[in-house]
């Protein structure tokens, strides 16, 4: 219901939201609850999105991608973030995935996966996470050993995005057990090699349409030329370089989420009667909305600033690590008193409120817990 328009917002970027708007009410706004049972996307989706030319939006036009910036994927996110969905993992595909390889990855990975990203014949997932090794990515155990012109890849992840359908993985492993951080690489894994096996979808309590799932690496062997950029050790200054575009795309999903919910409980509250008046008309009821309607346009500025600065090449990690923290902060706050404005039915799966507030709780874990940005923000002062 908010008449703001982001300052980064342009004519291309007005028709590329109808076509976004479009596609995700057609083809992922139908099939959430389906997509809630059967704990995955449908595989067509992908091809789908890349007939219509919404995936890679990003990526330079010499790689098969849209030839857009940031934007154009933040565009896409919000329209997705509008309908509900958190099922359909395009912001580790397109944002993630695609940007490692684009920013990091020789010619030949370059020219070999980003033009099957950008039509959907091949899906992409990054593995970080550990059962072990969370938030403090130098805890990683998961090793890739060099045996002449390969690599072993032994070791475990979980939480794993896209696993259902990724063709390969962006593996974060080490090279070099004795040399910390800097023995840290990242290695592209096929899903269809020998000694790769998928886990079983874990039982989340909200995003329950997104596959989240374990993988499992016994000795896969890859080539030497997987190695992403082709040199070892880099990996955790890449995944450095990456995080605060990552943690500024969580900030985008809360800010949609804070806006979906405050429009679904103005009309719900204007519509539900209780004790002979709409619930919209108790001072309590249009004094809470007041505040989100405040706090929804505060977040909404300070990640359309984020946004800027990441166009312009200054997002440094620190005001990424505050946009994560803030925002996700703030959305689970407002979307709680949005829920309990609902009354009883706001506690019913029928009612888009009750996913958006479940589905939102993880975001102030993944990406980095918000205590752990805290500790970015904090080393910066």
């Amino acid at each position: 219901m908010s008449t703001h328009r982001s300052p980064w917002m342009t004519e291309d970027l007005d028709a590329l939201r109808e076509l976004a708007r479009s596609f995700c009410e057609k083809e992922i706004a139908p099939h959430q609850a389906r997509w809630r049972n059967q704990q995955h996307i449908d595989r067509e989706v992908w091809t789908k999105a890349g007939a219509l030319g919404l995936l890679c939006l990003s990526v330079p036009e010499e790689y098969g991608g849209g030839g857009g910036t940031y934007a154009h994927e933040a565009v896409l996110l919000e329209e997705q973030g509008r309908v509900g969905d958190t099922a359909w993992g395009i912001g580790v595909h397109s944002v993630v995935v695609a940007h490692y390889l684009l920013a990091y990855g020789t010619e030949d990975q370059k020219q070999r996966w980003l033009p099957l990203m950008a039509t959907g014949a091949a899906v992409g997932a990054i593995a970080m996470t550990e059962p072990g090794a969370g938030s403090d990515l130098q805890g990683i155990r998961t090793r890739a050993v060099r045996d002449g012109a390969e690599y072993v890849v032994d070791g475990a992840k979980t939480f794993i995005t896209n696993a259902t359908h990724a063709d390969f993985v962006i593996v974060v492993a080490r090279t070099d057990p004795d040399a910390g951080s800097r023995g840290i690489s990242l290695i592209l894994v096929e899903t269809d090699r020998a000694g790769f096996r998928r886990g079983r979808i874990l039982d989340k309590i909200g995003q329950r349409g997104q596959d989240a799932s374990e993988l499992f690496f016994d000795g896969v062997r890859v080539p030497a030329a997987n190695l992403l950029g082709g040199v070892e050790g880099r990996g955790f200054g890449h995944l450095m370089g990456q995080l605060p575009k990552e943690r500024l795309t969580i900030a985008v999903t809360a800010a949609v989420a804070i806006e979906t919910a405050l429009d679904l409980t103005v009309l719900y509250t204007k519509d539900r009667s209780a004790f002979g008046q709409r619930v919209f008309d108790f001072q309590h009821s249009r004094f809470t909305l007041a505040e989100a309607a405040t706090e929804a346009r505060i977040v909404r500025c300070f990640v359309d600033d984020c946004l800027l600065r990441l166009l312009r090449g200054e997002l440094d990690g620190a005001t990424a690590a505050m946009a994560k923290w803030w925002t996700t902060e703030r959305a689970m706050h407002i979307i709680d008193r949005c829920l309990q404005l609902h009354g009883g039915y706001g506690y019913m799966a029928e009612y888009p409120i009750s996913h958006l507030w479940v589905d939102q709780r993880v975001q102030q874990i993944y990406g980095g817990t918000n205590q752990i940005m805290k500790e970015i923000i904090s080393r910066s002062l």
